[in-house]
């Protein structure tokens, strides 16, 4: 994990320079007995370019409920920042998904999660900005009152990446697709 500040960006990955994939890990609905849905993110490295990809496929089960995601522990303080960024591109059946933070080092499977829904330009890559105010609490993927469950940005410990279904991105559906990403950034 490479943490870089400068006065008004701090680089969280810059996938085009290193090799930052081997501390994100799989969590998808197969910790559960029904899941049937598969994530991973590698590096895409060619003579030209250098990224990483999250590849997804998609499961849910008749009931529309299913996740496919991969996440990362940090250590990263994000207070005097307003934006995560990603620079990336979208291919394949879904192009919307979530983005979840975890603070103060709490990852258990019934804890609360902070969640923002953006989605992936199709064709040309583009910066996508996620303000940090707008990441709203869950637990179990209902959304929770904000004013008793704040984000502490001094202590951002996991950041993951989603594909699921239900009320928050309804329109997805199962399949394969894939985000391409150069980058994610804290931003003022």
């Amino acid at each position: 994990m490479v943490a870089s500040a400068t006065g008004v960006t701090q680089t969280l990955f810059d996938f085009t320079r290193t090799d930052q994939v081997n501390n994100w890990t799989e969590y998808s609905d197969t910790v559960k007995p029904a899941g049937m849905s598969k994530a991973v993110l590698v590096i895409q490295k060619t003579q030209l370019v250098q990224r990483a990809i999250f590849f997804s496929l998609f499961n849910p089960r008749p009931n529309k409920i299913g996740f496919a995601a991969v996440r990362c522990d940090t250590n990263f303080n994000l207070q005097d920042f307003n934006y995560v960024t990603i620079k990336c591109r979208g291919q394949g059946i879904n192009l919307r998904y979530k983005m979840v933070l975890r603070h103060r080092g709490i990852i258990d499977n019934n804890s609360m999660v902070f969640g923002q829904v953006f989605t992936a330009p199709e064709n040309e890559f583009s910066t996508i900005k996620l303000p940090l105010a707008d990441f709203k609490p869950y637990y179990r993927g209902r959304e929770l009152p904000v004013e008793e469950n704040p984000l502490d940005l001094t202590a951002i410990t996991n950041i993951g990446l989603k594909v699921d279904m239900g009320p928050y991105l309804p329109d997805n559906q199962a399949g394969v697709a894939a985000l391409e990403i150069d980058w994610i950034k804290a931003t003022k």
